[in-house]
């Protein structure tokens, strides 16, 4: 794979910096995902984890420390994926339909920005469930996991999209974004409460911070399960949230945040980098290994 948007590798650095932005993600696995790919890769990677209330800095003021601070890239998440975006340039147009970036390539010429939520979803989805459409699928959250989660399920074939969101017109915003994306191939619904949606879908899928550190329990009753074939939730820290226990006990098909998280941190140390890793069964070993002696 080539660098972002250069079509040659980069030059880089004895020491690739690298580092996480958001908030509550003092838990997060990236540092250890960058670090170990770099290792297979034949690179030393830093990989530091920023979080704005912690520092008593706002986002803008991160993010310009950072790209000062001789870093290579950033990731992006919660709640600061939509938010980046004015700082960026946007090559594809389809990123900048879904309006929200998880990755961040510093440039010579400017910040470039990426969504390996959207493309690692695609991978994650296709790698558990190889032929199967996602069919009719009920998505709680519209905010940036929830825009890439939305594109890649359209690309997948979805049938039809009901976005459930507090913020209704946030909802809509995105549901009007996919349906124009897909030319009508999707039929997308926005809806502000779970209670509003007929029960009948295939799948259902969380891309809320709900149930992830800092925010514990389930964005729906356990009752919305009843008949559903599958389920994505796309917290994965904890890794046993509340919302798989209720998938799984309705007998669902769980799909764990934890693949995204591994698909699209693969496809962002390659934008960073220019380099394939070379043995993903070893980064998982390598990952695995690091969580049981947590």
């Amino acid at each position: 794979m080539v660098a972002a948007g250069k079509g040659v590798a980069p030059e880089l650095p004895p020491l690739l910096l690298l580092g996480l932005i958001g908030d509550n993600i003092m838990r997060s696995r990236s540092p250890d995902l960058h670090r170990f790919a770099g290792e297979l890769s034949g690179l030393r990677v830093s990989y530091d984890l920023l979080v704005p209330p912690d520092l008593g800095l706002d986002f803008d003021v991160v993010f310009e420390r950072a790209r000062n601070s001789g870093m290579r890239g950033l990731n992006i998440t919660y709640p600061y994926k939509e938010l980046v975006i004015e700082r960026l340039e946007i090559e594809d147009p389809h990123i900048g339909r879904i309006g929200s970036v998880n990755t961040v390539v510093f440039e010579p010429d400017g910040p470039r920005g990426f969504n390996t939520d959207y493309t690692g979803f695609v991978a994650a989805f296709r790698a558990a469930f190889p032929v199967a459409s996602p069919g009719s699928v009920l998505m709680i959250g519209a905010g940036g996991v929830g825009k890439a989660v939305a594109f890649a399920l359209a690309s997948l074939g979805a049938d039809r999209l009901n976005i459930v969101d507090s913020n209704l017109p946030k909802a809509k915003a995105l549901a009007s974004a996919v349906a124009e994306a897909t030319e009508g191939r999707t039929q997308v619904s926005a809806f502000a409460s779970v209670d509003e949606v007929a029960p009948e879908a295939d799948g259902i899928v969380n891309c809320t911070p709900v149930g992830m550190v800092g925010y514990p329990g389930s964005p729906v009753p356990d009752t919305v399960f009843a008949g559903m074939r599958w389920a994505f939730d796309a917290v994965y820290t904890p890794a046993e949230t509340l919302f798989r226990q209720q998938a799984v006990d309705a007998g669902a098909e769980f799909l764990s945040g934890y693949e995204l998280f591994f698909h699209q941190g693969i496809q962002a140390f390659e934008l960073f980098t220019g380099r394939s890793v070379p043995d993903r069964a070893a980064l998982r070993t390598r990952l695995h290994g690091a969580t049981r002696n947590a």
